[in-house]
Order: structure tokens, then sequence, then C-alpha cells
């Protein structure tokens, strides 16, 4: 078996950003290697300049190597979108529990969430503007850790301050979403003490 190249995924200093590392393959990790790959091939260009050809090149095997794992385009795309739901969710968890609990985790949650956009600007819009994760969804049974961690924080936020969880969730995604699409989209420019001040 020839070796090829393929590159694990790290957080970057942020903690937000997705680096790449280069590391022996093996041909039992294909699925794992086109995955990692798409998302190192997300940091450079919008999901629309992404093909399976190019994912394949990447890897060092034949695209047709690549149907085995994925059928078609869209195949890979929900497996990078719910890779990077896990990464969102990842480094959520690690600024919650940063802060320590309470009111103050639920707001570094959504910073974290804003700043793993500005990030990962093309993964989030594959995440959050695509049709990539609807047929995940429609399972009915889908929470990656991202809604659970959102979820349980508007649980204790209605706990202490009262009213419906499913609203606290709600509106807190809300605000984060928007803050992070504004941002995405330069109708406000990207600023982190501005993040800090609107998610508090």
């Amino acid at each position: 078996m020839t070796a090829s190249h393929v590159y694990s995924v790290t957080m970057g200093n942020s903690d937000n950003s997705v680096n790449m590392m280069r590391g022996g393959y093996h041909h039992g990790d294909l699925r794992r290697a086109l995955i990692t790959e798409g998302l190192r091939l997300l940091a450079e260009r919008d999901v629309d300049l992404l093909s399976l050809r190019e994912v394949a090149r990447g890897v060092g095997v034949s695209a047709t190597s690549v149907y085995r794992h994925f059928p078609d385009k869209d195949a890979l795309m929900t497996a990078l979108a719910m890779e990077g739901l896990d990464l969102l969710g990842a480094a959520q968890r690690r600024a919650g529990e940063g802060a320590g609990g309470g009111r103050a985790s639920f707001a570094a949650i959504g910073r974290a969430y804003v700043r793993f956009a500005l990030a990962n600007p093309a993964l989030f819009r594959l995440i959050f503007a695509s049709p990539a994760l609807a047929s995940e969804k429609e399972k009915g049974d889908y929470m990656p850790e991202a809604g659970a961690l959102l979820r349980d924080n508007a649980i204790i936020e209605a706990t202490r301050a009262g009213g419906d969880p499913d609203i606290h969730a709600k509106s807190a995604w809300a605000l984060v979403h928007g803050l992070a699409m504004l941002m995405l989209d330069g109708q406000i420019p990207p600023d982190e003490a501005l993040i800090d001040r609107v998610i508090c």
C-alpha cells in the first residue's frame, strides 16, 4: 500500500479556526481523509467552488475512489457540515467550561459561535445557510453538541430568570447568529470588543 497525504484537523490559537497539519495517509481512513481535505479546502474558498475531483486530488486518490464513500457532492457537503457542527460544539463547550458556569458560560458559548463563524465563513455558511443538513434534520432526533449546549443553557437561564426555555434558546440563537451574519456580510465590521459587549 502506498502512502499519500492527509491533513489532521486541529483548532487554531483562537480555538475557533480550523487548521490542518499533514500526516501519513492510509487507505483504510479514506472517508476521514476526504472530510479533512474538504475542510481544508473550505478554509480557502466558497462551497460552490469545491468539487469531489479536487478533494480526491488533494488526498492523492482517483475521483472514482471518492464515490465509494460519497455518491455525490451533496453527500460530501452533508458530512462536512456535520463535522463543522462538531467543531463548533467543541469550541463552544471549551468556551463555556472556561467561563465557570451560569450566565457567564451561556454568554461565552454565544461569543464562541460568532468567533467560529468569522474564523470559518465558508464552513459556517455550509452549516447554516445551505440545505446540507436537511436530510439529518428530517430524521427528527439529530441533536449536535452545539444545539444541546444551547438547550441546556437556556434551561438554566429560564430557571434563573423565569420564562420559557425555548424562547430563551431562540432569543440567544437569534442574537449570536444575527451578529455573526451581519459581520460576515460586511454590515458590521468584525470587532472582538463589540462581540464581547453585545453578548454578555
